[in-house]
């Protein structure tokens, strides 16, 4: 970190720090993160591709990052959402110079120069924090003194299309084979869902995001789970339309995150982007049903128009208790339900993992009945 780096903001504000991670120079939209810990579960989500990631937390780094071999009971990597960093760029006050943990295998600076990652350290965060929350997210650039390099300066977030990059390109299948099967159709997929839906006892097949409805249907599935994801959701057409066929046939279905913006499309509600989005670990939402407020994991830029779902056969199951989005659904007839936030959590809280158990429960009580 003996190298000036900088933050360029698309309104002129430029933050000036040092450079860690890899030297290079990259674009994205530049967000914030409010969560305390779990930067190694937070770096790995795919739901942030495409960004430049701010951590309010003023320290980060300081118990280092694991190993991927670490695995869970499952098979999947124990500290991690996906197999690499999805950010396009991570912005710090205060880099910790001492990691220290049990299981720390490498630092945070070092996990980023493998992965090819530039980071920026010494910034005002708060400041920073506050222009985004003012004046909304905007596009950002991390420019290092040591850059070789000169990225794409024109980069659309609202317009590109990220599900090439973070979905898979094949079926992939986890669990036991007798087990009864849930599709998992992955525009971003943490691994959480996954490990939660095996938790659960379910074998899960994960398909591609432009998987056809006869494509999951082919795999004779108990039930469906849409995925999280990048983006704006009205870029993923092709998942939208297999959405609307799954309402059509009344297929047991759990949106989550981006998967609850596609199933409100396909029911005929309308999306918009917020002004800077929510992203943390202590956002809290209402239960409109039971009339519990729960803390919730939370890392999406795009949301429901609340009055478009008024001509829509779903309603509303939970509000976000700050500024009174929609955070969840419910299908008036169908077992389809949906929300706004990670009931998977990790890195955590865990209050919302009920979820997954009401989404067994409609599994169970709606048997698809195949031709």
């Amino acid at each position: 970190m003996d190298y000036k780096a900088k933050l360029i903001l698309d309104d002129g504000s430029i933050f000036e720090g040092k450079g860690f991670g890899f030297p290079t120079s990259v674009s994205g939209e530049i967000v914030f993160n409010t969560g305390m810990v779990g930067y190694t579960e937070t770096l790995t989500d795919p739901s942030y591709r495409g960004q430049i990631l701010c951590f309010t937390y003023p320290s980060i780094g300081n118990y280092g990052v694991p190993s991927q071999q670490e695995l869970d009971d499952f098979g999947l990597p124990k500290f991690f959402e996906s197999e690499r960093i999805q950010t396009r760029g991570l912005i710090v006050n205060n880099l910790s110079n001492v990691s220290s943990h049990w299981c720390c295998e490498k630092t945070l600076d070092q996990w980023l120069f493998e992965e090819k990652i530039p980071g920026v350290c010494d910034v005002d965060t708060r400041e920073l924090t506050k222009k985004i929350r003012s004046n909304g997210v905007m596009n950002a650039r991390i420019v290092m003194d040591k850059s070789e390099n000169q990225d794409d300066e024109s980069f659309d977030y609202d317009s590109y299309n990220f599900m090439p990059e973070v979905s898979i390109s094949k079926p992939t299948y986890y669990g036991k084979e007798l087990s009864p099967k849930i599709v998992l159709i992955d525009t971003g997929t943490k691994y959480s869902i996954i490990r939660n839906l095996l938790r659960l006892g379910f074998q899960v097949v994960r398909l591609p995001w432009d998987s056809s409805i006869d494509q999951v249907m082919a795999h004779n599935p108990a039930g469906v789970v849409l995925s999280n994801g990048p983006g704006d959701p009205i870029v993923c057409k092709e998942t939208i339309e297999t959405a609307s066929k799954l309402i059509e046939r009344s297929i047991p279905t759990l949106g989550i995150c981006l998967g609850n913006q596609i199933l409100a499309l396909a029911g005929g509600a309308k999306t918009h982007k917020l002004k800077f989005g929510h992203r943390g670990q202590n956002k809290s939402c209402r239960d409109l049903f039971s009339e519990h407020t729960l803390i919730t994991s939370q890392n999406h830029g795009y949301g429901i128009e609340s009055e478009s779902l008024d001509k829509t056969d779903f309603e509303i199951w939970f509000k976000n208790i700050d500024d009174q989005t929609v955070e969840g659904l419910k299908h008036l007839e169908k077992p389809i339900i949906a929300v706004q936030f990670h009931p998977e959590a990790s890195p955590g809280p865990d209050d919302c993992l009920y979820v997954f158990d009401k989404f067994k429960d409609l599994v169970k009580a709606h048997k698809i009945v195949t031709p």
